[in-house]
């Protein structure tokens, strides 16, 4: 029997939202939130934060929420994860869920379809993603804060990019745009491998660290989820948050 442990990356100083794990949703900081939904979940061994900052430690002291004290200088969310499972010594042979402290309505439902695909010994990572409809989600497909993903026919990720991909030449689309949620799994020989790559050119020229293991022909599972989570990436979405955890008491009732 594996084990599945979830960390949660906890930056102070996000390029555009400086300290986002600090802002309040319901009263309680963002990153509780997130820890809660992933405890409460009960499909791990065990959660931690993985944070770079006094002010967080301080409050997760006051939370009684475990933790691990990362450096500050860490290109991704990632390579934070990977330095923390370092701290704790997980087993080798271990699943490490990589649960974005942004995320603070991440589901059961989402984290069970993240571990899925780790069932096959053969899987290497995996993440999530959602079918955005060209109409309703016109503006999301259009955003560079919006993810997207090529998908391969066996469910594996062909690239991901900030841009609206695969593009119709002929107006004539057969393949829907893929919207990524910014939550991953990896083997911890995975997380391993990762670390010995240095930032590679399609990552920094996209931003997105997911693409490092890809140019190292690493395979990422791809499952995809019916709704995406409400996400907080910029002081626009913490609003939109906050009147969402109002109009949903599921997500604060249990957690309370």
């Amino acid at each position: 029997m594996q084990n599945h442990y979830a960390i949660i990356p906890s930056r102070y100083a996000s390029t555009r939202f400086p300290g986002k794990p600090l802002v309040e949703i319901g009263g309680k900081p963002l990153f509780w939130h997130v820890y809660m939904r992933a405890k409460e979940s009960d499909l791990f061994n065990d959660v931690w934060l993985a944070l770079d900052d006094e002010r967080i430690e301080e409050k997760a002291k006051e939370l009684g929420i475990p933790y691990v004290l990362t450096k500050k200088e860490h290109p991704s969310g990632t390579d934070r994860v990977r330095e923390a499972v370092n701290i704790l010594d997980l087993d080798a042979k271990a699943v490490i869920a990589n649960i974005q402290g942004d995320e603070p309505f991440v589901s059961k439902e989402m984290m069970q379809k993240l571990l899925e695909p780790f069932q096959n010994s053969s899987c290497e990572s995996a993440t999530l993603g959602v079918i955005l409809d060209e109409e309703k989600d016109k503006a999301r497909i259009e955003s560079p804060n919006q993810v997207k993903i090529a998908l391969a026919q066996n469910g594996e990720a062909l690239y991901f990019s900030r841009a609206a991909i695969p593009f119709a030449r002929d107006n004539v689309r057969k393949a829907p745009y893929v919207g990524h949620i910014g939550v991953y799994a990896f083997r911890r020989i995975t997380l391993e491998k990762m670390a010995e790559f240095e930032p590679s050119p399609l990552e920094e020229t996209e931003k997105l660290e997911q693409l490092r293991l890809l140019e190292h022909g690493i395979r990422m599972q791809v499952r995809l989820i019916s709704e995406a989570s409400c996400g907080v990436d910029t002081p626009e979405d913490l609003e939109y948050a906050r009147k969402y955890y109002q109009e949903h008491p599921e997500f604060w009732v249990k957690a309370e």
